[in-house]
């Protein structure tokens, strides 16, 4: 079997429930992965992780979920340990974990900082140092950011900057676990049109970012469909392993670097 095929892998996806890591998990499943863990924070997300699971289930494959907070090293380490006795040491790592906050700079809180750090760089620099412990030679590991950080633009500084970290974290483990054939690489879509999104902004904005890409015109909402992204994804822990070390905009002109 090729070393970089996704037929018959171990898959550990963090955040995986729904919206693009369910999707991405989905994916996975079609393409011919062993088995596939998923991972989901909230008691809200149960049910569309169990609907993931029965859809990976549905292809062959074997599916398990865990619930956890993964703000901390310690659930991180769990997390690795309970996919490896369900399912075995994975293939593939991807972590989808992510949180956004629109806000003025001045108005951030210390709490809300440190709520979106925990969230966006210290969750995705232990699911890193996990991956590296953890994953199979010749393996990879995937990790969502955002395309603001290729954005001159306000009011994201708190969500933006704390993905900024994930690029150095990717670089180094790129560095670091090369020598065992391990690539590793992040993706930054732009605006999704999923409930992630949403929240975070008024109608003004709304009708700004369905429109800021090149590409706008062309997709159905506007902005980045989750299904324009998982095909980069798929390949890059795939036969993509020879891309490492690299950020990734996916958003249809949005941004650039």
């Amino acid at each position: 079997m090729a070393k970089h095929s996704i037929k018959g892998k171990t898959v550990l996806i963090a955040g995986g429930a729904k919206n693009l890591g369910g999707l991405i998990a989905r994916d996975l499943a079609e393409q011919g992965a062993r088995a596939i863990a998923i991972h989901y924070n909230s008691d809200s997300s149960q049910a569309q992780a169990q609907e993931t699971i029965k859809a990976i289930q549905a292809t062959g494959a074997q599916a398990v979920a865990f619930q956890a907070d993964l703000r901390s090293a310690g659930a991180m380490e769990r997390l690795f340990a309970d996919t490896i006795a369900a399912i075995g040491r994975p293939d593939i790592a991807i972590n989808t974990v992510g949180k956004v906050l629109k806000k003025p700079l001045t108005e951030v809180s210390e709490a809300e900082y440190d709520e979106m750090s925990d969230i966006n760089s210290k969750t995705a620099f232990f699911f890193l140092k996990e991956a590296g412990k953890h994953v199979q030679d010749h393996g990879k590991i995937c990790t969502l950011v955002t395309s603001l950080l290729g954005a001159f633009t306000p009011f994201y500084a708190a969500y933006a900057g704390t993905k900024a970290p994930v690029e150095h974290y990717t670089r180094a483990a790129a560095k670091e676990y090369g020598t065992r054939g391990i690539s590793v690489t992040a993706v930054g879509p732009g605006p999704m049109d999923t409930p992630f999104f949403y929240p975070a902004e008024g109608e003004d904005a709304v009708a700004y970012h369905k429109t800021a890409a090149a590409l706008s015109p062309f997709s159905t909402t506007g902005l980045t469909d989750i299904e324009d992204v998982v095909p980069f994804i798929r390949h890059l822990v795939s036969d993509g392993w020879w891309v490492t070390g690299q950020t990734i905009l996916i958003n249809g002109g949005y941004t650039t670097k």
